[in-house]
Formats: C-alpha cells, structure tokens, sequence
C-alpha cells in the first residue's frame, strides 16, 4: 500500500469521525461503522483494516473504536 493511499485513507476516516464527534458517543461510532460499511468498496476497507491492523497510526480514537464494527472483506 502507498503512503499516499495511506494517508488518504486516514484523511477520509478521520474527516468522517470529526463529523460524528459532535453526536452522542455510541451513535458516533456506529454512524462511522455505517458510513464506511455503506459508501467504502471493499479495496478501501482492505487497505483501512492494513492501517488498523498495524496500529491505526493517525486515525482518530472513535474511528479505532468503529473499526470493530466494519465489515472485513472476504480476502480472494
């Protein structure tokens, strides 16, 4: 994965999660899961899951938190 992929991603989640800090907790973290779940194709939630799986550097604590809550691509 490039570092440029990379970085977008964490930009994309992150842009994501600003929105829903401002709502309740639990629905922030759900409206993340869904929003990813719903609009990400699955190349991007592979990739998001490399960053998480690796440590999650630079995503924001309640994307970390939605992660559990996003689905994971079949691997081919």
């Amino acid at each position: 994965m490039s570092a440029d992929t990379t970085t977008k991603l964490v930009y994309m989640a992150n842009q994501i999660a600003k929105f829903f800090e401002s709502k309740p907790h639990d629905e922030g973290v759900a409206g993340i899961a869904s929003h990813i779940n719903d609009f990400w194709e699955p190349r991007m939630r592979s990739k998001f899951f490399e960053i998480v799986d690796a440590g999650g550097t630079g995503l924001r604590p309640l994307v970390l938190e939605a992660a559990a809550n996003i689905r994971r691509p079949v691997a081919a």
